[in-house]
């Protein structure tokens, strides 16, 4: 497997085109496949040979011209990194893809997570997770204290919890059949995460809809802060088709991070 962003942990320079105007208009741009590293059974992370100023939580439309175009958050920013969960079309045609193969990239868009005080607890349901490996970065290269609760329906389709851990993030992980950690939602470990003595200063959440309601009621309700991505279908990426309407905001331009709890 090789690992995401490996060249810049190394200290290698990574060299990233320049961007151009038509990238700052928000066309889209070829980049090259540079690696491919599996996450799961059905989960993988290709690394282009571009870098982007861009923040955890911030997402990305890709698109292969013939087939379609899809958001994904990043995954990393330097260089670009996106994971990616093969459920459709056009996630197994980037699948597909390997180093040397071209992909178009527009972006970065939305609104994305900002690091609030100095313990973190970062939650991802599913392929959700990803994200958060690149909060869990930032927050790490501060020298913050990381806390992530890890969850999934079955150990098979748990992710990334080395590479948290590789980060000296604190890990939990949770699966509804009990196959790994915590039998149960993330809901049941992060509970009593939010009521010990020494809780969080803030919850960041990415994952399923319903999980994020969840947790924004337990973090209301410990008076916790919370910021949470609400990923959704975003057809445009800019607000104009009004496809991903949430509340009565656009999530690919309001959000898709949104404050919440306390």
């Amino acid at each position: 497997m090789t690992a995401p962003g490996g060249d810049a942990r190394q200290g290698r320079a990574v060299a990233a085109p320049a961007w151009s105007a038509a990238d700052r208009a928000g066309l889209p741009r070829p980049l090259t496949v540079r690696a491919v590293a599996d996450e799961n059974r059905r989960t993988r992370t290709l690394t282009l040979d571009a870098a982007v100023d861009a923040v955890a939580g911030q997402f990305g439309m890709l698109w292969l011209p013939g087939l379609d175009e899809k958001p994904f958050s990043l995954r990393a920013a330097d260089p670009l990194a996106f994971t990616v969960a093969a459920v459709g079309p056009f996630s197994r045609a980037v699948h597909r893809l390997r180093p040397g193969d071209r992909i178009w990239f527009r972006g970065p868009f939305g609104r994305g997570f900002t690091l609030a005080g100095v313990d973190h607890l970062m939650v991802g349901g599913g392929y959700g997770t990803a994200p958060l490996h690149f909060l869990a970065a930032d927050a790490a290269r501060r020298g913050d204290r990381v806390r992530v609760v890890i969850g999934a329906r079955t150990s098979a389709d748990l992710l990334m919890a080395d590479a948290f851990r590789d980060l000296g993030a604190e890990v939990i992980q949770t699966t509804e059949d009990g196959s790994a950690g915590t039998r149960g939602r993330v809901t049941t470990a992060v509970g009593p995460l939010l009521a010990a003595a020494d809780r969080p200063d803030t919850l960041y959440a990415c994952g399923p809809h319903g999980m994020l309601a969840a947790l924004e009621d337990q973090a209301r309700a410990a008076g916790v802060p919370c910021q949470s991505a609400w990923e959704a279908y975003m057809r445009c990426g800019i607000g104009i088709c009004g496809s991903c309407e949430h509340g009565g905001m656009l999530l690919c331009a309001d959000g898709p991070v949104l404050a919440g709890g306390a």
